[in-house]
């Protein structure tokens, strides 16, 4: 029994679970993949939004301008590389530059600091490589860029190791609610029980409001294809270039990434289910078509992979942030599109207050701490540093990814640290082990021997992401 049991370890529920974990409260996740951030959490533009895109009023332009600081705020205490980069919003033409006013606008309508609208020169002077069509720019200086899947993982640990458990592979099949109490039953008939339920499943948030008995929004999944370019292209730009928005979003992006590399994307195609996560020739030559709209000199022959990303939207076009009228106990948080991770922190603060509004008590720990170990301290170590702290941790001292310069102390910790690593995808979110331009081929195996090792379990059995996505099919010989 469980005074909270949350649906979704991405990242809302992950932030709202670090929030519930500095009360004395008992709290589990719930994620039905055998990772936490499986979902829109691991792949999407990693972008700190300034606040000038929300229609004034509304829930979004709230939460979006009170969360860039909370979010930057985590991220420190999280150790989370983030950077505050700035963006821009490009016009192409006289006919596009009325919106770039009216998005200052805006801005300023949701107390946005530091908007400025620029020239066409004035932002080429601070990006020299942007297209010389562009006429007018809005320059968003409170802006940035952050990791979303490591946000995720960091939000979930640091909640863990205040005393959140975390159940993964629990594919929620059935909830009911008798005096008060809500039992969750998995696929495979396990079950939990809970006086509050949080309803942060993402994709699949209309599915689980209809098994909780609360059937009034249908999620619509938006895929949006991405590229991402090796390093020698990530200081092809400084901020975050987007072009006019559009009914459909926020366009074709170009950006750096806070590991150095260059995304460009998404587009935005509606599909069937949140698991439509394929890409195509036609979505990924739109991408690079408006891509070099923004930055001519892109070099496409860099692009080291590709990926698709499913956000959850609704007609509304609002985030769903409310207690169930129909059910007592239950919270939706659903409909987390952009910019659901700026808002997180914010979000996750305003489920609190839900929550406690419907009755949940609410008493800090004395012992909370909301700061997590820097995993990423080795590589921000100087080489005098690094030879010092080898000689006491001797498998730091082994470099298994050559192209990320990921040593084997890292993936150890990734293994061993909360929530722990258990695929080779997992590692791979945790380490950037199998993120360089060999996409793993050539630490690939010896990740696999070390997930072998320190889990128990036979190579044959390691997975690239859980289920039967194995990494090999058996043994030819010993």
């Amino acid at each position: 029994m469980y005074d909270v049991l949350i649906v979704g370890a991405g990242v809302i529920g992950g932030t709202l679970a670090r929030e519930l974990s500095k009360y004395q409260l008992s709290v589990c996740v719930l994620e039905k993949e055998n990772d936490v951030a499986m979902g829109a959490s691991r792949a999407n533009s990693g972008i700190v939004h300034g606040g000038y895109d929300p229609v004034p009023g509304t829930l979004k332009a709230q939460l979006n301008s009170a969360g860039v600081e909370l979010l930057f705020e985590a991220a420190k205490d999280l150790h989370v590389p983030c950077k505050r980069n700035g963006s821009m919003v490009c016009a192409f033409s006289a006919e596009e530059e009325p919106l770039i006013q009216e998005l200052y606008d805006q801005g300023q309508e949701n107390n946005i600091p530091g908007l400025k609208v620029l020239s066409g020169d004035e932002a080429r002077a601070i990006e020299p490589n942007l297209s010389a069509a562009v006429t007018k720019v809005l320059h968003v200086t409170n802006a940035g860029i952050i990791c979303p899947y490591d946000l995720t993982i960091a939000a979930i640990g640091n909640a863990m190791d205040n005393g959140v458990s975390l159940r993964r592979n629990f594919r929620v099949a059935s909830i009911c609610r008798e005096d008060g109490v809500f039992t969750v039953t998995s696929a495979a008939g396990e079950q939990l029980q809970g006086k509050y339920l949080v309803n942060c499943a993402g994709g699949y948030s209309d599915a689980v409001a209809r098994m909780a008995g609360d059937d009034f929004f249908t999620i619509i999944p938006r895929a949006g294809e991405y590229m991402l370019l090796d390093k020698a292209e990530g200081g092809r730009v400084s901020h975050t270039l987007f072009q006019c928005p559009t009914v459909e979003g926020k366009g074709i992006l170009v950006s750096p990434t806070v590991d150095g590399n260059l995304l460009v994307g998404p587009t935005a195609q509606v599909v069937e289910t949140p698991v439509s996560k394929d890409t195509t020739p036609e979505g990924l030559g739109i991408v690079e078509r408006l891509a070099a709209k923004s930055v001519p000199s892109v070099n496409f022959r860099q692009v080291i992979t590709s990926f698709t990303g499913v956000r959850a939207s609704t007609k509304g076009g609002e985030f769903i942030l409310k207690a169930s009228d129909t059910v007592p106990g239950l919270v939706h948080a659903g409909a987390i599109d952009s910019p659901g991770l700026t808002c997180c922190v914010s979000i996750a603060k305003y489920l609190v207050n839900i929550l406690q509004e419907q009755g949940l008590a609410l008493t800090e720990k004395e012992n909370w701490n909301g700061k997590r170990k820097n995993f990423h301290a080795f590589r921000e170590m100087d080489d005098e540093q690094k030879n010092a702290y080898i000689q006491e941790h001797p498998e730091f001292g082994k470099i298994v990814c050559r192209c990320e310069t990921v040593t084997e102390g890292e993936i150890l910790d990734a293994i061993r640290s909360n929530p722990a690593a258990t695929d080779i995808d997992g590692v791979k979110r945790r380490t950037r082990s199998g993120m360089g331009r060999c996409q793993g081929g050539f630490c690939g195996p010896y990740v696999m021997e070390l997930i072998s090792k320190e889990l128990g379990i036979a190579t044959e059995d390691v997975t690239k992401f859980g289920g039967n996505s194995r990494m090999v099919m058996g043994r030819i010989g010993e």
